[in-house]
């Protein structure tokens, strides 16, 4: 089961969230997203554990909990929602150098 894991401390690592996370059985990935520019952390994660009993009793035990000095936010994952592409801005003109 894939979990989210919101209002991370921006500090958090991966080994941090899999000590939380392993107690209550096997983590198989852990990812915190970051910004592709900055590398920084968004704040936010996934785990995927195996175990459904497994991954509801940590959702059910990590809720709400406070881990890094923020009170987190454990739930199951959605399945992102198609987002419509964004519309580049039409390219050219607007030069000064326009013959």
């Amino acid at each position: 089961m894939k979990i989210y894991i919101g209002n991370l401390s921006y500090t958090m690592t991966e080994d941090e969230l899999r000590t939380s996370f392993g107690a209550f059985g096997a983590v198989d990935e852990i990812t915190i997203i970051t910004d592709r520019y900055s590398g920084r952390s968004k704040g936010f994660g996934f785990v995927e554990m195996p175990n459904q009993a497994e991954a509801e009793k940590a959702i059910a035990s990590l809720n709400g909990k406070e881990l890094g000095g923020r009170p987190i936010t454990v739930n199951q994952a959605r399945p992102r929602e198609d987002r419509p592409r964004r519309e580049s801005p039409p390219r050219g003109g607007g030069g000064r150098n326009n013959y």
